[in-house]
């Protein structure tokens, strides 16, 4: 079980093909703010069928995306 079971499901649950989250939505889903190691984390969405597609510092916002 991973730290970021709660934002793999509710990434998971999405009905649209993409889905961008604000840093201040994750830490709201995960009840903790996010850090450096959300990036050793992220490939277990892959069967999930989703990914991380851009990780904006500046916007601070992640950009998930459903694989085809």
């Amino acid at each position: 079980m991973s730290k970021y079971d709660p934002l793999w499901t509710h990434v998971g649950a999405q009905d649209a093909d993409s889905l961008v989250l604000s840093f201040d939505q994750i830490e709201a889903v995960l009840g903790f703010p996010i850090d450096h190691s959300f990036l050793n984390f992220k490939k277990e969405l892959l069967p999930l069928g989703w990914s991380v597609a851009k990780i904006s510092l500046k916007a601070q916002t992640v950009t998930f995306t459903r694989q085809q």
